[in-house]
């Protein structure tokens, strides 16, 4: 009678156990899942404990106070020894399989499975990355949009006692433009009871190319959220609603009406228990009514744009570039090993967001043998042959060229400026602010344009790459004007000599580079000549000059 109360109790006591470790970690009932093995060996320890304890209670007991509780240990042939024998013989085979199960996981086992994970399709960067317009282009780094999102924040006073800004911050592409969105969270475990009723009221979104800021108010609150509680937490919700899945870390986006979704891949592992992580589904939860939808990874709708995480992406890659001729090779010879560069940002393409990432050697010689892009969506991944500058290499001619200033550079963007792979950079002062913009050619670093807009900055860099001759203007771009010069002034622009000319016959101003052009000095006021430009949109660029008089 006394054994079955104890069996009952000791099972009531893990059972209350494994619900408050499960209710708080929520670990996904998979044996792929690396929390649900720590549950069930924390849940096997607890009861090695209890049945340790419930033991040596009962010992003392039958034995009376004048045995000790050695004797209690010495004593193996009573049957709660054996049972806390075979539970702790238990949680050591348990902890032996786990750990057994990721070795044979692992890369030193599995090199030609994990360099296999996915398919790199080599191509041409002219063709695939077209030049774009400015206001397709993200100019501010995270950094700075959150930045921007405290700062407006701030500016709302009828939500700034009760709420905070996230730090999600998603890039995401909207209606054609990069933008950042993050909801916002509830102050405080007090302020969410004060506030769950109605949900979070709004979220902010940050136009990356304009850096327009806007607080979009919800006609009805986000009611599932990662800062709610209970069940109305995200993670929570989407354990109970699916115990067997994997997710991977939620991500915010808002689809092409501006309702607020969570994407949530679900990760599954193709390599023994724990190796060849990848994304099968993706379950989409509408963050203000709770719905949800599971799709398979082909069938996820066109506006999602974060599926695969930029970490996982790159980890593929390093995979398939360090493991080509084994795991031992990465550890001593190392040959034909490259890596991705520590670091990386987003572009927008094909209505996807793509990972940029440069690639170089496992030595880090500081420079790069070409770059990746992937695809946050689909994980299509594409390889770019361009030898160059390393992305922190590039940075630092950057800062060299405003060291007086003391801005720093962010990591940088990858464009197509006159056909050219150029790295995009933005300065930042010390607060934070960006403040100037660089580009840095990719193929010869030591071409660093600077602007105080990225207009400005892409036309000196234009004129960089006509004069060390990287570059020919084409002649068929070429306008021509023959008249007098009525007004002349010189400048220097970045360390060049530039002369600005207006003639009697146009109202435009006209830039010549004395470095391209330097039989420009002998002429003054009343000298009439004809010039070649090209139209820019402050002032034309003068090619050539010819028939002076």
């Amino acid at each position: 009678m006394k054994k079955s109360k104890n069996i009952i109790l000791v099972s009531l006591l893990v059972l209350l156990v494994g619900f408050v470790y499960y209710y708080i970690a929520l670990p996904p009932i998979n044996i792929h899942a690396r929390g649900f093995w720590y549950f069930i060996i924390s849940v096997m320890a607890i009861v090695t404990v209890i049945c340790l304890i419930t033991t040596v209670v009962n010992n003392v007991r039958t034995h009376g106070h004048t045995r000790g509780i050695q004797d209690v240990v010495i004593n193996a042939s009573d049957f709660k020894s054996k049972r806390v024998l075979l539970s702790f013989c238990a949680t050591i085979f348990v902890i032996l399989v786990f750990i057994i199960g990721s070795v044979l996981s692992s890369p030193i086992v599995n090199a030609s499975k994990y360099q296999k994970l996915i398919q790199i399709e080599t191509r041409d960067f002219l063709t695939d990355v077209e030049e774009i317009s400015y206001n397709e282009i993200p100019l501010l780094d995270k950094d700075s949009a959150t930045l921007l999102g405290s700062r407006k924040m701030g500016s709302m006073v009828e939500y700034v006692s009760q709420f905070e800004v996230s730090n999600a911050y998603t890039q995401i592409n909207y209606n054609n433009s990069p933008v950042r969105v993050t909801p916002l969270d509830y102050g405080s475990f007090f302020k969410w009871i004060s506030n769950r009723s109605e949900g979070i009221p709004a979220y902010i979104r940050i136009d990356m190319a304009t850096q327009n800021v806007e607080c979009i108010k919800l006609d009805k609150g986000i009611r599932y959220s990662k800062s709610d509680h209970f069940g109305r937490n995200l993670y929570r919700y989407l354990r109970f609603k699916y115990p067997t899945y994997i997710f991977d870390d939620p991500s915010f986006e808002i689809d092409d009406n501006g309702t607020p979704y969570w994407i949530c891949p679900v990760k599954d592992y193709t390599i023994g228990l724990f190796g060849g992580e990848t994304i099968s589904r993706v379950v989409l939860v509408n963050a203000i009514t709770g719905e949800h939808t599971n799709y398979k990874i082909n069938e996820v709708p066109n506006w999602v744009d974060h599926v695969y995480s930029a970490d996982l992406l790159i980890s593929y890659y390093d995979y398939y570039g360090t493991l080509k001729h084994g795991y031992w090779n990465t550890l001593f010879s190392q040959k034909d090993c490259l890596k991705t560069t520590d670091g990386y940002n987003y572009i927008a393409l094909d209505d996807d967001v793509w990972v940029y990432t440069g690639v170089t050697s496992v030595g880090g010689d500081e420079s790069n043998v070409g770059f990746v892009l992937m695809n946050q969506r689909t994980a299509e991944t594409r390889y770019y042959s361009v030898a160059g500058a390393e992305e922190y290499s590039a940075m630092s001619s950057a800062e060299g060229q405003v060291q007086n200033l003391g801005y720093k550079a962010t990591f940088p963007l990858l464009l197509n400026i006159n056909n050219e792979p150029t790295y995009f950079i933005a300065l930042k002062d010390d607060a934070g602010l960006v403040k100037k913009y660089a580009m840095v050619n990719i193929s010869k670093y030591q071409i660093v344009a600077i602007g105080d807009s990225a207009l400005e900055c892409e036309k000196t860099y234009n004129t960089l790459l006509r004069s060390t001759g990287i570059t020919v203007t084409d002649e068929s771009q070429l306008k021509s004007i023959t008249g007098q010069i009525t007004k002349i002034a010189q400048a220097v622009i970045d360390g060049n000599s530039h002369f600005y000319v207006k003639l009697s016959t146009s109202t435009d101003i006209f830039d010549v580079s004395i470095a391209n052009l330097i039989d420009m000095m002998k002429y003054d006021v009343g000298s009439t000549i004809t010039f070649t430009y090209t139209e820019g949109s402050d002032c034309n660029t003068v090619a050539a000059i010819g028939n002076v008089k």
